[in-house]
């Protein structure tokens, strides 16, 4: 997926998410595997009140899939507990 489109689907409603998710696509996603980089992709398609919650460990996402690029975010952005 093009960088830039990623940049602009990163940037969120919520000032928070922009916080955890543009450091993350700058400084993690280059060295991601290509199936958790199709997972950070998914992500993008979901809500900012669910991605939130996600990140602040009030809800679990729905799927394995998701859970794996959550955590992997939360161990690189200092959200590790």
């Amino acid at each position: 997926m093009d960088i830039n489109r990623l940049f602009w689907g990163s940037r969120r409603g919520m000032l928070e998410l922009d916080l955890i998710l543009l450091p993350f696509l700058e400084r993690v996603y280059p060295g991601l595997e290509q199936a958790d980089k199709e997972r950070y992709w998914a992500l993008l398609e979901e809500q900012d009140q669910d991605l939130f919650a996600w990140f602040l460990r009030r809800e679990n996402p729905p799927t394995a899939e998701l859970q794996r690029i959550v955590d992997i975010i939360r161990a690189n952005t200092g959200l590790q507990n």
